[in-house]
């Protein structure tokens, strides 16, 4: 990046303002770059067509919810023994998508990895929408979303309270803290630029939004102190979450005695889990964001590269999870652990497994080879194959683990239906719904960390604001 970056003049916000060349473009300065996607560039028929496509989907999940509501939960392929199914894995491969947007935007920055900038902004708007399709799994599965406030500890005439040593509580204040540290990141690191987008706006109703949620700033170096002030705090607040919120959701599982659920190592092992779809996801999102927009001079080859790395040694992690729980079955000499991981392997379910091998340990080997980490296409090939693994991980964990537990006599077979696949894929119609909208009416990388990415002397931000 600091190849293609000069630095130019001062601009009205005392920040240096910076020329990116990049092959095929015209030299244009990193803040008309980034502000023209928002403000000057018409919406395309890619964007269109693509909006229209996910907004067919936030539709199907609307009319799903809605037929669940009146019908009740026993519309999706829930059953005994298989309580949890689809509702529940797609709740934890939804949480662990918004793992990276945290692990890159807060301890990369306490880490003072400069990488991050490019890819930061959207990783974090990345994070609050896949947590806001994460909790409508939990909320509707209870089967009367309307009294989901009996899970908070509110005051009533009964004196009925939270089970507050069930790891189901737990999750409602992990994940709603994890939501509401992660919006009010995101909007923190927005400040700065929803100020720029004020003052370059034509459009009267742009400055107004704009100029609203950009709280009065002006840049001087005591917006910019507590700005920075502001963000390292949160920063700091955030980083013990990623570690937090998908343990606590690990727990849902370890603290049960259920064979392939009663295990120490899940805490890490999904942690790690988290962050290796979460990047993942990531990817995912970069190469078609970096094609469309021709962000190439932003979002380099060092940028996938570094996510790739991450991407193995946490597939690394997780491979070692899976050896230890087979592992710990045999060494144990319990029957019933030594059953599950036979019935993983050979039992009705076995494609499934099998499958969640090949994408997530097998195939991701390729990223060892720096042939495969600069190539872009495969890079995003292998970022699909990872995230299909993951979620075929936690499908493997919930269902595999209910369906043959201890007694024969109350063995059972889980088969989705359609409003089980509508539900879900509803909920990736309304994540790129969102991710459209965010694409479309706010910088999606971050314009004033950008461009202080400047080779040679750096200029104190604020310094030109007295």
């Amino acid at each position: 990046m600091a190849q293609n970056v000069l630095p130019v003049k001062m601009n009205q916000e005392g920040m240096p303002d910076t020329a990116v060349i990049g092959p095929g473009h015209n030299i244009t300065s990193v803040t008309d770059k980034i502000a023209s996607i928002v403000l000057t560039e018409k919406t395309g028929i890619v964007w269109v067509l693509g909006f229209l496509v996910a907004a067919a989907g936030a539709g199907m999940l609307l009319m799903s919810l809605s037929y669940l509501v009146v019908k009740g939960i026993g519309i999706w392929g829930n059953n005994i023994p298989v309580g949890w199914a689809f509702d529940i894995t797609n709740f934890v491969w939804w949480i662990g998508i918004g793992h990276a947007g945290t692990l890159i935007s807060a301890i990369l920055l306490l880490l003072k990895q400069s990488w991050r900038t490019s890819i930061n902004r959207f990783a974090e708007a990345m994070t609050l929408f896949a947590v806001a399709c994460a909790g409508i799994f939990p909320l509707f599965h209870t089967g009367r979303p309307w009294l989901a406030y009996w899970l908070f500890p509110l005051p009533n005439t009964m004196g009925v309270w939270p089970q507050f040593r069930s790891p189901l509580v737990w999750d409602v204040f992990a994940v709603s803290t994890y939501a509401t540290v992660s919006a009010l990141f995101w909007f923190v690191g927005l400040v700065p630029d929803l100020a720029t987008l004020r003052d370059r706006s034509e459009s009267k109703v742009g400055r107004v939004i704009y100029g609203l949620f950009a709280l009065g700033w002006r840049g001087s170096a005591m917006h910019w102190h507590r700005y920075e002030t502001a963000y390292l705090l949160l920063a700091g607040l955030a980083t013990p979450l990623v570690v937090s919120v998908h343990t606590v959701v690990s727990f849902d599982f370890a603290v049960g005695i259920l064979p392939g659920w009663h295990t120490t190592i899940f805490p890490p092992y999904f942690v790690a889990g988290a962050i290796y779809s979460g990047f993942a996801m990531v990817i995912t999102l970069a190469v078609p964001i970096r094609y469309f927009y021709g962000l190439q001079d932003f979002i380099t080859m060092r940028h996938l590269q570094n996510m790739a790395k991450v991407m193995l040694v946490t597939g690394l992690v997780v491979a070692y999870g899976y050896g230890v729980e087979a592992f710990m079955a045999w060494y144990s000499a319990n029957n019933y652990e030594g059953f599950m991981v036979l019935n993983r392997i050979n039992g009705p379910y076995w494609p499934f497994y099998w499958a969640l091998i090949a994408c997530n340990i097998v195939i991701p080997q390729l990223l060892w080879f720096k042939s495969v980490r600069t190539n872009i296409p495969m890079l995003f090939v292998l970022s699909l194959i990872i995230n299909v693994g993951m979620w075929l991980e936690r499908f493997v964990i919930i269902v595999l683990s209910l369906h043959r537990d201890f007694l024969p006599s109350s063995w059972g077979m889980f088969r989705p239906t359609f409003w089980d696949f509508s539900t879900f894929f509803g909920t990736i119609g309304l994540f790129l719904t969102l991710l459209f909208l965010f694409c479309r009416f706010l910088p999606m990388i971050s314009i004033f960390e950008m461009r202080t990415m400047v080779p040679g002397k750096r200029v104190a931000e604020g310094e030109h604001a007295h």
